[in-house]
């Protein structure tokens, strides 16, 4: 969901814009002509601006996966004739809500992506290419899983005009990366960057598995998502507490564990004392795979 204050802040410069007398006009049928505001209520289904009189608009859907409380990120490029999408991090409970939605939308699905190996839940990626062949997989080289697409730290990927930097911020997995929305005027603004595990909402992901690292996470956070705009918007892979989105600035601010220095970080690190993943026995074996807990035997 677009947060309400991006549009609140840009309502009394359109109308002190509408009252000037030297306002430029523009013809309605200009490819640049100002739209309407949208009443409050459906500014929750608007996209992104990617610069002014761009081709390219973002169109944002962040969806839940309540058992494993699992968010999956939709995002397409509707400026395009083909309105190419991604999926990031999509669960295989969710799979067919998820391309329903696809569907509906009129989207073509190019990549169904994953920011890590995850332990808590069997991935939609494999069962998304057995019901939309042309999709792709995408995840960290440095997971060792299996995908169609194996990216590195500062790889793009693209769908249509728009992009994901990837940047590598190991230390809840050793293969974790956080997909970054592009820096330049056609890509969305504010940013935006999926961090998977490596940050959630005022807490991070455990460190004590799949070569997890508390030194190394707090480096990665701190190089690589505080070191974006302050305004960049986070969203986590998972929320157990009912929050949706952050900021760099909040996360700097507030995180109880990551705004610490870093041998207090550690220190809380090591007595978590959390429960084995119920789920890390199935999942993670099913994940190296692309989510195919039993795969196909090679022809």
């Amino acid at each position: 969901m677009v947060p309400l204050r991006i549009y609140r802040h840009l309502i009394p410069q359109l109308a002190a814009a509408a009252r000037s007398p030297s306002a430029p006009k523009v013809a309605a049928s200009a490819s640049c002509a100002p739209r309407p505001i949208s009443p409050l209520p459906a500014l929750a289904m608007a996209a992104y601006g990617t610069g002014a009189c761009a081709d390219s608009k973002l169109l944002f859907r962040q969806l839940f996966e309540k058992e494993s409380s699992t968010y999956t990120y939709l995002l397409a490029d509707v400026g395009d004739p083909e309105k190419p999408a991604v999926l990031i991090d999509p669960v295989d409970r969710t799979v067919d809500r998820d391309l329903n939605l696809i569907k509906e939308l009129g989207l073509k699905l190019i990549y169904a992506m994953n920011t890590h190996v995850h332990a808590d839940h069997v991935t939609g990626t494999g069962l998304i290419k057995t019901k939309l062949p042309g999709a792709k997989s995408v995840i960290s080289k440095a997971s060792g899983a299996k995908a169609d697409h194996s990216v590195e730290h500062g790889d793009k990927i693209y769908f249509g005009k728009l992009f994901l930097e990837v940047r590598a911020t190991p230390g809840h997995t050793a293969g974790c990366v956080t997909y970054v929305t592009g820096d330049s005027p056609d890509q969305p603004s504010p940013r935006m960057a999926f961090t998977g595990d490596a940050l959630i909402i005022r807490a991070c992901g455990r460190t004590d598995f799949q070569g997890g690292s508390s030194d190394q996470l707090y480096q990665s956070v701190h190089s690589q998502i505080f070191s974006l705009p302050k305004d960049t918007l986070l969203y986590p892979a998972h929320d157990y507490k009912g929050f949706t989105v952050t900021t760099v600035e909040e996360e700097v601010a507030y995180n109880a564990r990551l705004s610490r220095d870093k041998e207090t970080f550690k220190t809380i690190m090591e007595n978590l004392n959390l429960s084995y993943p119920k789920m890390i026995d199935v999942a993670v074996p099913a994940n190296m795979v692309c989510g195919f807990q039993d795969p196909p035997s090679k022809v």
